[in-house]
């Protein structure tokens, strides 16, 4: 029996600038613009620039395998291209003259917010929620270069690690889609990293911060910024009781913004019998307790927690954990960008095909799928051209295929084995085992905002930031 497959690609030298399916999301036109604006060579070489952004696209696809063997996935199923395959210098050549400009620009054309209004998970309140969150677990070759830029990772033990990136991003928690991101050496701190981020902002969004974001200035900005907030608060930080709601909130003021501050004991109880918990103090300039509840703002922060989950596919399910390629600085960035862009457009596919199914949940998609779908469509370069229209393709078909359940309420114990880990012996309470969640109580009281050895002294307005 025979079996033959029509596989449409661009013409001549430009057959292997493709990226399977994955190509409707990056079309040639989109890579043609942004080259135009830099990295397109002044002649058709036998390595135009064009091929050379799906080149550096498809590194990221697979992680593990070198120059020529991401090539060889290129133009498996173009056998004709196989006898010019290219050397390894003649691609690092073609990186080189592309630079990180182009791919930066691809991904700023491919960020933004994904899910519609009506999507599971996407609003609340008429808000579309978001955060930020940092990662500092990205790791570089340890090479002369790359230590002058990023330096290297010290333990209290003396043990040191690859030099590692420095990235902060602007998610968008229901789609785990990416508005924005910048990285580097960090040298200024989360906080400096996030401040570049703030333009992405505007009215239509909340933003849910961690604590170590909870400065008097810098949600100063974020207000300035018209978006509205919800942050954790540090265990040290005194707040002035200007109006106590209802509902148990009281009226503050932080860093000249008004904002209501919920507080509240969460306790977790497992089916073993094992508790645990801690007193959360949540800040937001959502000031109607009647329309916003204090439990429905706890229930909603927990939301935070899917940028963590941004990072897993990032860092382990894309990236297999591996350390990125480029042996400089310049390179790095050229390699980071491209990988940021391709998470996106896999992001892209993914939330195209959930929202396909009305009412389908962004968090049952599985992005492991959807990354094996594309592999495997990028070397048997399936479906680089869309003239039916059809929105999931074989990449959202694979994903409703296999659509997670329900997520199940459990605690996961935290096994980390790097030395250089502030969690490697970090006691949080937490059974040692994976357990399944049996309750979780949240008992709102405005009285935990401070201790009772100094709820006598008068706190003023002054002492908010």
């Amino acid at each position: 029996m025979t079996v033959t497959t029509a596989i449409t690609v661009a013409a001549g030298v430009f057959a292997p600038g493709h990226l399977g399916e994955l190509t409707r999301i990056v079309p040639f036109e989109l890579a043609d613009a942004v080259l135009e604006e830099g990295g397109l060579e002044r002649r058709v070489r036998l390595l135009p620039s064009r091929v050379g952004i799906y080149f550096l696209l498809a590194m990221c696809l697979f992680p593990q395998a070198g120059y020529l063997g991401v090539w060889g996935k290129l133009t498996a199923a173009l056998r004709v291209l196989e006898p010019a395959a290219p050397s390894g210098r003649a691609l690092r050549d073609l990186r080189r003259r592309i630079g990180a400009g182009p791919v930066r620009r691809l991904f700023g054309m491919l960020a933004g917010p994904q899910g519609q209004p009506r999507t599971p998970g996407i609003m609340f309140g008429g808000y579309r929620t978001v955060s930020f969150d940092g990662c500092k677990s990205i790791k570089v070759p340890d090479t002369a270069g790359n230590r002058a830029w990023l330096g290297k990772q010290k333990a209290s033990n003396g043990q040191t690690g690859y030099p590692a990136l420095s990235l902060m991003t602007l998610v968008e928690t229901g789609t785990r889609a990416l508005l924005g991101a910048v990285f580097g050496p960090g040298a200024e701190g989360e906080t400096g990293q996030a401040r570049e981020l703030l333009p992405l902002l505007d009215q239509t969004m909340l933003l849910l911060i961690d604590r170590g974001f909870d400065g008097g200035d810098f949600l100063a900005v974020v207000a300035a910024a018209k978006a509205q907030f919800l942050v954790r608060l540090t265990s040290t930080r005194r707040l002035p009781a200007l109006r106590h709601l209802p509902d148990g909130s009281f009226l503050s003021v932080i860093g000249g913004v008004k904002v209501r501050v919920v507080t509240a004991a969460v306790t977790v109880t497992c089916h073993d019998g094992t508790t645990y918990g801690g007193v959360y103090r949540l800040a937001t300039t959502l000031l109607d307790h009647r329309a916003y509840p204090a439990q429905a703002l706890m229930t909603l922060y927990h939301e935070r927690w899917q940028h963590e989950i941004t990072y897993l596919a990032l860092r382990h399910t894309l990236l297999q954990g591996r350390v990125l390629r480029s042996e400089d600085p310049a390179g790095i960035q050229q390699e980071m960008w491209a990988l940021l862009a391709v998470y996106q457009a896999l992001r892209i596919a993914v939330t195209d095909a959930v929202q396909s199914v009305p009412g389908t949940d962004p968090d049952r998609a599985s992005y492991q799928i959807a990354v094996q779908t594309a592999q495997n469509l990028l070397t048997t370069a399936q479906n680089i051209t869309d003239p039916g229209g059809d929105l999931p393709g074989d990449i959202g078909r694979a994903v409703l295929a296999g659509l997670h359940g329900p997520r199940r309420p459990r605690v996961c114990a935290r096994k980390v084995k790097s030395p250089l880990s502030r969690w490697n012996k970090h006691p949080d309470g937490k059974p040692h085992t994976t357990c399944r969640i049996t309750g979780i109580t949240a008992h709102v009281d405005a009285s935990y905002h401070q201790p009772a050895t100094r709820r006598r002294k008068s706190v003023t307005a002054a002492e908010g930031p």
